[in-house]
């Protein structure tokens, strides 16, 4: 298969910054909640944001932009007419955000490659395989506790058992999913495309790597991979004037001993990062000792043994505090995802691209989880990081990158395109 021609990259003038900071600008105006940026799946915000994707997609100059069964949107720029039986190339990432998240936390991946795509149109220029964006439905789990519906789904790995999720509101996906006009029945019968050969991803670092090393790009070597589960903790509840401390069976209490078990287990080795993000003590009141406490936990490692040693480490703790307390605990996994190496060979053609840009080349791993996790079961995967601002803070409405970084990345992905190898 014949590789693309140096004609395929575009005059540095190209503008991909500015497009990609006034569309995420404008994206941001879609929220669930006023006042901050909250875009859960399939909610109104959620939709219209799919809309606008779709909408600039097809003004870029896609040959075709769809729905699936989940919501993805999904637009595909054909390879050069010369080419017989093109394989396939994607990238993309999340539409979706957290609670009061930041404007450029997965849709950063989406809209960088529609602004590729629009120059790679306007001058009539063509890739020598088929070339697919996609803005996944759904990464972050906020809706519904799991993560990764929208990439599971396109890879044909969708569990049907998730359409009978609740949320908040006693929604089930299902149903949320026939009031979005989508149809729950195909989701799981997707397949992923056979003609698929490589998936990347560029994403903000959220983190303060890039930042500190005052460079705009880095090469992600890997992807932690990552354990989150739900733990309830059922002790007594009691007066709190009345019941004796030495009589207690304080949930709350037993859930701050296992918060800094997690802590301290988790400093033990360098890259190993524990979280335990949600507590939740149910009908509290402020002169009532809990009777129930509810957490989450998010264990974290660049490889999995590491990270599983430190799951059962803090298990045991969990036993021991609840023994000594009186209190019954019950452990429920929400996501298991195996760590992600990134391919070598297209690590490789990163650090042509990035260097190509005149910058230093860095490599880093990602700590935080990806679609391209899910892609990586199908197929080699990489990923372009874009140095965030403010420290590095993500998940966060102070979460901020530049437009002249966004250029670079830009330049970057052209580059990478351009060299790109389909049979590697």
């Amino acid at each position: 298969m014949p590789t693309p021609a140096s004609a395929t990259t575009p005059p540095a003038t190209a503008d991909y910054g500015d497009p990609v900071m006034a569309h995420a600008e404008a994206l941001s105006r879609w929220s669930d909640h006023p006042g901050n940026l909250t875009c859960t799946y399939l909610t109104p915000a959620h939709r219209a944001t799919a809309r606008q994707l779709e909408d600039w997609m097809r003004t870029a100059g896609f040959d075709s932009v769809r729905q699936d069964a989940v919501g993805n949107i999904i637009g595909r720029y054909r390879a050069a007419p010369a080419i017989a039986d093109p394989v396939l190339v994607a990238t993309g990432s999340h539409y979706d955000t957290v609670r009061n998240g930041g404007k450029y936390d997965g849709r950063l991946g989406i809209l960088l490659p529609i602004a590729v795509v629009a120059q790679l149109s306007r001058r009539g220029q063509r890739l020598p395989f088929d070339f697919e964006v996609i803005g996944f439905a759904e990464e972050e789990g906020v809706r519904y506790g799991g993560s990764f519906l929208g990439s599971s789904a396109y890879i044909g790995q969708f569990d049907p058992a998730q359409l009978d999720k609740r949320d908040a509101d006693g929604i089930t996906m299902r149903q949320a999913m026939l009031d979005a006009g989508l149809d729950p029945a195909q989701a799981a019968g997707q397949t992923a495309d056979p003609r698929l050969r490589h998936y990347f991803e560029v994403h903000i670092e959220q983190g303060p790597v890039l930042h500190q090393r005052a460079l705009p790009l880095g090469v992600v070597t890997s992807i932690a991979g990552c354990v989150r589960r739900r733990l309830a903790l059922a002790g007594a509840a009691g007066h709190a004037g009345t019941t004796p401390m030495d009589l207690r069976r304080d949930a709350a209490c037993a859930a701050a001993e296992i918060v800094l078990a997690v802590e301290t287990r988790c400093r033990q080795e360098p890259g190993l990062v524990g979280t335990v993000g949600m507590l939740h003590v149910p009908d509290g009141s402020i002169n009532v000792i809990p009777g129930a406490c509810h957490l989450t936990l998010d264990v974290r490692a660049a490889h999995d043994a590491e990270r599983d040693r430190a799951l059962a480490d803090i298990e045991a703790s969990i036993d021991q505090i609840c023994a000594r307390r009186g209190i019954e605990h019950t452990l429920e996994d929400l996501m298991r995802v195996p760590a992600s190496p990134c391919s070598p060979p297209h690590q490789a053609q990163w650090r042509q691209a990035v260097a190509a840009q005149g910058l230093t080349v860095a490599e880093l791993p990602s700590g935080a989880g990806h679609d391209a996790m899910l892609l990586g079961r199908v197929v080699p995967v990489s990923m372009l990081f874009v140095r965030c601002g403010n420290g590095g803070v993500s998940h966060n409405p102070q979460e901020t990158m530049t437009a002249d970084d966004a250029q670079l990345a830009g330049q970057a992905v052209m580059e990478f395109l351009a060299h790109y190898a389909p049979d590697t």
